[in-house]
């Protein structure tokens, strides 16, 4: 055989040689990608079922243990350096504060699950965005659970924290926690410090004035004064007083009552 014959031969065996070692590079690339992919999977679905074990748990232990700090709670205190809370039961509240509350911000609390359908299509609509579509349950959840925010992440952990606080804990359980988690002004957490901030009186005995003054301040408690409303927040405040009532006389207020 000649050189030249030689060296073909070589060629034709070396060709076939090196597609093998090729193949079977890319074969042990796509095994170590689906052993890495099956390992970040089941990584992500430990997680999952640990997050969601884990919240349950915390909204169960949130039904009887009262959530004295959360997050904006914190932020605020850290910012301003002082800030007043007082936790009180929602017996010891005048009944006109919680239906005044339930009037001013989500009237259909009664009826609902945690998510006014009707009321977010008419935020939808609303391209002013002079209203919100948010429900007690959702700022609840929002408040207790979760950061200040609008990013997708913070809202459907919202719909899932909402979920469950409707699940398992009672609507007045929700008016109750709402009641003093709110801030009804600067550093001033909660409708009984609010309370005695603006008119010095004990939770038990504002009036249904009082309350709607009160009620009127959400959701801009920074920017409205219960104690000093403009003419338009005057009026606001009658609106909650008819709203309050009638919600009291057609049910729509027995869930918490």
């Amino acid at each position: 055989m000649t050189k030249k014959n030689a060296s073909k031969t070589d060629k034709a065996k070396k060709v076939p040689r090196d597609k093998g070692r090729v193949a079977l590079a890319a074969d042990r690339f796509r095994g170590r990608w689906s052993a890495t992919l099956r390992w970040i999977l089941r990584k992500l679905f430990y997680g999952a079922v640990f997050f969601a074990v884990a919240s349950v748990l915390l909204v169960t232990l949130f039904r009887f243990a009262n959530p004295y700090l959360t997050y904006y709670f914190v932020s605020e205190r850290m910012r301003l350096g002082e800030v007043s809370r007082q936790w009180v039961p929602i017996a010891d509240f005048s009944p006109y504060m919680a239906r005044s509350v339930v009037a001013a911000e989500d009237a259909q609390f009664c009826n609902h699950h945690g998510f006014d359908l009707q009321a977010i299509k008419s935020a939808l609509k609303d391209k002013k965005r002079r209203r919100g579509g948010s429900t007690l349950s959702q700022q609840v959840a929002k408040n207790v659970f979760l950061w200040q925010g609008r990013t997708w992440v913070r809202k459907g952990l919202e719909v899932w924290f909402t979920v469950l606080i409707e699940a398992i804990w009672p609507k007045q359980r929700i008016i109750e926690v709402y009641l003093n988690i709110a801030e009804f002004d600067e550093g001033v957490f909660g409708a009984a410090s609010a309370g005695q901030s603006y008119f010095q009186m004990p939770p038990n005995k504002l009036t249904a004035l009082q309350a709607a003054r009160l009620a009127m301040v959400l959701p801009n408690p920074k920017k409205r004064s219960a104690s000093a409303p403009s003419k338009r927040l005057r009026r606001r405040t009658k609106q909650i007083i008819a709203g309050a009532a009638t919600i009291n006389l057609d049910g729509r207020a027995d869930c918490f009552q």
